[in-house]
């Protein structure tokens, strides 16, 4: 072995620029965000072959003054922060001091900058084996212009390693989506081989960012998203979370800022996960783009190169807060916070208060109809049992005379009149005074869905997963109310578990006894299970301890025992609910979908289905050609 010795400024350089800069993309990333450290207010990126040949950032921020031209091209050269106090609050985008060492050392980059306060603009480039800076004058606006020229020009090897034109392209628009979303009141405009692919004026009105969001992702998302807004304990969340029927077969469209810093963390990952448990569809991805405030004390950026991932001084806190606000959102949303004429995959609620129950017209009541709650009304003439008429008891249809195919004439025209009289009846005269969201039922159709008429048109209800997430969500509140029913084990269950699993559990020792788990620490690696909720009997209660005590390690929270009883739970409203072709009279079809504006996530079953959708009168008329 050869004898220690110091590696060239350029070499060193090099091997920086291999945690800093992988592909196209991450130069765009790191000068962009010195142009928005500098206070620009105006970026223009340029790219000509996925920016593999040319990438040209330019900015109206403060500029570089002459005399820290030369200096910005070193490694460690930085003006975002002094001490160490300044590295424990770092409230600039970057701070390492590597960006351009790193990508002069790779590429022919040129930087052009004037100060405000200066007379004339300077431009400075890297030459040579030891990357030598040469300061001249040049004419410029203020701000700053970095130019790159070939990247990998003097590592062929790490050249061969990037992909396409349109796959590096691609990458690199996801960047410049990226710190768009971050900066509203920055205009960004993104070009690619002399083709305007992006032009964003700045956004300072709440309508104006969602039209930013729009373009950047889908109009569809901000039409089928919830708007989150909500502060505790220091913590603020804002942005936009899409509905559970606007999921993605991959998490293409999930954004996560940080105090305006674009992450992926596992503990935010594993919190909205958690949100979403309920109403995704399984192999679905939620979209998002949230941004969370709080004080930069509090979290630590300086823990990958690529400051893609960040460390929480109090990972607990903000995965509570995190899942409490989203989960209370995706609740919050119902038929009665959506416009008349949407469906759960076509608008989003706002965050407003729970339904309050409804009666008269606004319930669906009309001169035939009575009342249908989940005690059935004896006043009515319904059926004296405590379960709700359409989940299991028999219907009475002795006296519904049988469908025939051989009515005469006669017998049409006699039904036709029948029919015109309930019609006339049934349907209030206006449809919009006092039309509640989700209408009022008019049919049955195939024993399977109910169909309604409301304000915007024609509403299909899937009566079983509709029922199914009503019971579900009565269930779980019935089981909270009684709280956790456990019983003691006949014979206690030992669990080998490693000595940091064993410490974890004397740790949490409360949070397993509210949830009726009695654990007991007989060594340094086992533990003694005495009790256990009287829902988990037929459950594998060794690898559910093992995999809650793996959370509370990595997340400081668990929610295993939540999951397992919520499926059981699950099982049992899927059971106990009504099943296809059992007929429903109209009132027994209004009081279910009263039901359903009143429930919690009533948009998705237990499995993420859509328990409903709306047909609105402009697709109605479009299917039959009307007003052309």
């Amino acid at each position: 072995m050869s004898r220690i010795h110091l590696l060239s400024p350029r070499l060193a350089n090099q091997i920086a620029a291999g945690e800093v800069v992988e592909r196209p993309a991450n130069i765009v990333k790191e000068l962009v965000e010195n142009a928005l450290d500098a206070g620009a207010r105006h970026i223009d990126i340029e790219a000509e072959q996925g920016g593999i040949k040319l990438l040209r950032i330019r900015d109206d921020g403060c500029g570089i003054d002459k005399d820290d031209l030369a200096l910005s091209l070193s490694r460690h050269a930085t003006s975002k922060i002094t001490t160490l106090d300044d590295l424990e609050a770092v409230g600039s985008l970057g701070f390492r001091g590597e960006a351009l060492a790193s990508i002069s050392s790779v590429t022919r980059l040129t930087l052009t900058s004037h100060e405000q306060s200066a007379d004339t603009a300077w431009q400075v480039s890297a030459e040579g084996r030891d990357m030598v800076a040469n300061v001249s004058p040049a004419a410029h606006p203020v701000g700053t212009t970095v130019e790159v020229r070939d990247l990998f020009f003097n590592t062929p090897a790490r050249r061969k390693f990037l992909r396409t034109e349109k796959t590096e392209f691609s990458h690199l628009e996801e960047y410049v989506k990226r710190l768009a979303l971050s900066r509203y009141d920055v205009a960004f405009s993104l070009r690619h081989n002399q083709r305007t692919i992006h032009s964003l004026r700045p956004a300072a009105r709440p309508i104006d960012r969602e039209k930013r969001v729009a373009a950047l992702l889908s109009p569809q998302f901000i039409d089928s998203s919830v708007h989150i807004d909500a502060e505790a304990a220091g913590l603020a969340l804002q942005g936009w979370v899409g509905l559970p029927t606007f999921s993605r077969s991959q998490g293409d469209m999930q954004y996560f800022f940080v105090n305006g810093r674009v992450v992926r963390d596992k503990l935010v990952v594993h919190a909205i996960k958690q949100a979403y448990r309920d109403v995704l569809y399984h192999g679905r991805h939620p979209a998002f783009v949230l941004y969370l405030s709080l004080d930069p004390k509090l979290v630590d950026v300086n823990v990958h190169p690529t400051k893609h991932e960040v460390r929480f001084r109090d990972g607990r806190l903000v995965h509570d807060f995190l899942f409490r606000t989203l989960h209370k959102a995706l609740g919050d949303v119902r038929p009665d916070n959506q416009p008349n004429g949407s469906s759960p995959s076509e608008l989003a609620g706002g965050l407003t208060s729970g339904a309050m129950p409804v009666s008269g017209a606004a319930a669906g009541e009309f001169s035939e109809q009575t009342r249908l709650d989940w005690q059935p009304n004896q006043q009515a003439g319904l059926s004296t049992v405590t379960t709700p008429p359409w989940s299991s008891a028999p219907s009475n249809f002795a006296n519904q005379a049988p469908a025939r195919a051989d009515l005469s004439r006669a017998d049409i025209a006699e039904q036709m009149n029948v029919y015109g009289a309930m019609n006339r009846t049934a349907l209030p005269e206006s449809p919009s005074a006092d039309m509640p969201p989700l209408g009022f039922a008019i049919a049955q159709l195939h024993g399977i869905y109910i169909l309604a008429q409301n304000a915007g048109g024609l509403v299909v209800v899937d009566m079983h997963a509709a029922h199914e997430r009503i019971t579900y969500e009565r269930l779980k509140i019935a089981v909270d109310q009684q709280g956790v029913q456990s019983q003691p084990l006949l014979v206690p269950v030992n669990l080998s578990v490693s000595e940091r699993e064993a410490d974890t559990a004397e740790q949490f020792a409360e949070e397993f006894r509210s949830l009726g788990v009695e654990l007991a620490r007989v060594g340094p690696e086992s533990l003694l299970v005495r009790q256990i909720p009287v829902l988990l009997q037929q459950a594998e209660v060794p690898q559910l301890i093992t995999d809650m005590l793996g959370d509370l390690i990595e997340h400081g929270s668990s929610d295993r025992f939540l999951a397992h009883r919520n499926e059981l739970l699950g099982t049992m409203a899927c059971h106990g609910s009504v099943r296809a072709n059992r007929r429903l009279t109209i009132p027994e079809m209004n009081g279910l979908l009263r039901d359903m504006e009143a429930t919690e996530r009533s948009g998705q079953c237990n499995h993420g289905r859509p328990t409903w959708t709306q047909m609105t009168m402009p697709e109605l008329d479009k299917l039959f050609l009307r007003g052309r």
